[in-house]
């Protein structure tokens, strides 16, 4: 028999489980890595726009730039085809192991939701599961965001950022929101490990359990 158990532990760690998968997610996918400096004035002789203030972004596989007079526009998309042309090795091992950390940190939101439902599985804890998965994926995002400041010395970067780019030296390049929300989201991911006990504790307390056998099938304990 299915029995809901929710718990104010259990309910915060599925929440910030989908939080944390959704960030990860979006930060790979975006563009703003690194930021270029802005222009503080066009050289019309050298047919330069008015895009004063605007920065353009580059992403792991992906950029940003003005387009149009006076920079009206902005045209952001690959600027590769192929996984190969990634701006450097160290970039592609960076993608390879964010990407295999977003999965697991996806795949854990998704059971994370029927926990409410299904605490065990084969007498094993699904939130122990859960966790431990949580920590192996941080781990991955962890070398994945020390890959990535490694590539920079790689000629796209150069181009971005300066002759004077260097492995873990962005030269005129700051750093986007992108990698900040992927290293909060990683730390994130290890206090979901964590929490992932205290939830598990929380759903097998003598409270749940009392009103188990007292045959009720949706049970909130807050």
């Amino acid at each position: 028999m299915c029995h809901v158990i929710v718990t104010c532990r259990s309910l915060l760690w599925t929440l910030l489980s989908i939080i944390v998968a959704f960030v990860e997610l979006v930060a790979f996918m975006s563009p703003d890595w690194l930021l270029g400096h802005p222009k503080s004035e066009p050289d019309v002789n050298k047919g330069e726009l008015d895009v004063r203030g605007y920065r353009s972004s580059l992403g792991l596989y992906s950029r940003c730039l003005p387009i149009g007079a006076y920079g009206v526009g902005v045209s952001c998309g690959p600027y590769t085809d192929t996984f190969e042309e990634v701006a450097s090795k160290f970039w592609q091992a960076a993608m390879l192991f964010l990407a295999a950390g977003t999965l697991v940190l996806g795949c854990v939101a998704c059971i994370s939701i029927f926990t409410l439902c299904f605490q065990s599985i084969k007498k094993k804890s699904l939130f122990n599961i859960c966790g431990l998965l949580q920590a192996i994926g941080g781990l991955l995002l962890i070398v994945g965001l020390m890959l990535y400041p490694a590539g920079w010395g790689s000629e796209k970067v150069m181009q971005f950022c300066g002759k004077e780019a260097s492995p873990f030296r962005p030269a005129l390049c700051s750093l986007g929101w992108a990698f900040y929300a992927a290293i909060g989201g990683t730390l994130a991911t290890f206090l979901c490990s964590v929490l992932s006990a205290q939830a598990e504790i929380a759903t097998s307390s003598d409270k749940v359990q009392e009103e188990i056998e007292e045959g009720k099938s949706l049970i909130c304990l807050f």
